[in-house]
């Protein structure tokens, strides 16, 4: 149908028609007030009308490697079809120059704006580089999920680039360990360490505490980790937040990671407004929480 309001109506009828379908009132007075009810929208939202941003383009995998910007191989990775190179966005190309100037950087845009491979293009192409001269097998990043699903999913995604390449080829290995995998596995993961560990916070907390020596040997294939990256950066808040920030603390001195770069990404935090606006917003969200008697606004109270 072209028309999507009409379509709305239709629908919105159709549904009407079959939740009043079970009971007929029969006093007039009771009928008028719930047709006015149901006239009102009462039961239903308004149209929700969004404008899909077109974020601004910036250059091409190919010709960031043309300039010598990127490992040559990456033009082999970060392709869309056989003879059409990946065309990047202006925020995914400021943060290859922020990660090439050893920066810790974190994305703050929209869903569906490539933030996965505002991480990922920098940290594939430093691998590449470091390998070309030291082939040892190291963990050289890791990407922590705050939910397995996600960890779950960023491995299928970022499989999807590498999928061209035989398993005896492949210029990078991604592995997950987040407690779902079987012995085997984490045997595989400890004795032939992926260039990118995906997990989540408590894992990593509990694997460098942990004596087990498969757990072990994970954490010292570590040792000099380059990159550590925090996806969905706004869930780490409160309690939470101040646990996290300790482990990060904790996994530079363990693995001696004295230039860590350090990558946060969110498609719901705000960067608008001045400092003392930011802490605002932040006050008003826990004054809000206690009024509510959220359970987690009642522990910080």
């Amino acid at each position: 149908m072209s028309n999507i309001f009409q379509f709305r109506r239709e629908l919105v009828d159709e549904y009407a028609a079959f939740s009043r379908s079970f009971i007929r009132i029969g006093a007039k007075d009771i009928a008028e007030a719930v047709d006015a009810e149901y006239a009102k929208g009462r039961y239903w939202p308004e149209p929700l009308i969004q404008i899909n941003p077109n974020y601004k383009r910036a250059q091409s995998i190919d010709q960031l490697v043309a300039e010598g910007f990127l490992h040559p191989k990456t033009a082999e990775i970060f392709r869309v079809g056989p003879d059409r190179p990946l065309q990047i966005f202006q925020h995914q190309q400021e943060s290859l120059s922020k990660a090439k100037d050893g920066q810790s950087y974190v994305v703050t845009t929209g869903t569906g704006s490539g933030k996965s491979l505002a991480f990922f293009i920098p940290i594939f192409d430093r691998i590449l580089r470091e390998k070309a001269a030291d082939p040892t097998p190291k963990t050289r990043a890791i990407i922590i999920y705050p939910m397995n699903a996600l960890a779950n999913s960023q491995l299928e995604e970022v499989g999807k680039f590498l999928k061209k390449f035989d398993d005896g080829r492949q210029p990078i290995r991604v592995a997950r360990y987040t407690g779902q995998e079987k012995t085997h596995e984490r045997v595989a993961i400890a004795e032939n360490p992926p260039d990118i560990l995906l997990t989540n916070f408590m894992t990593l907390e509990l694997i460098l505490t942990r004596h087990e020596d498969v757990d072990r040997r994970v954490v010292e294939h570590c040792d000099g980790l380059r990159f550590l990256v925090l996806d969905e950066l706004h869930t780490y808040r409160g309690r939470q937040g101040a646990d996290v920030a300790l482990l990060v603390r904790r996994l530079r001195e363990k693995f001696k990671a004295q230039n860590l770069v350090c990558i946060g990404t969110s498609a719901t935090m705000s960067s608008t407004g001045t400092q003392e606006d930011r802490k605002n917003r932040g006050r008003e969200r826990r004054e809000h929480l206690v009024r509510s008697g959220d359970s987690k606004g009642k522990r910080h109270r």
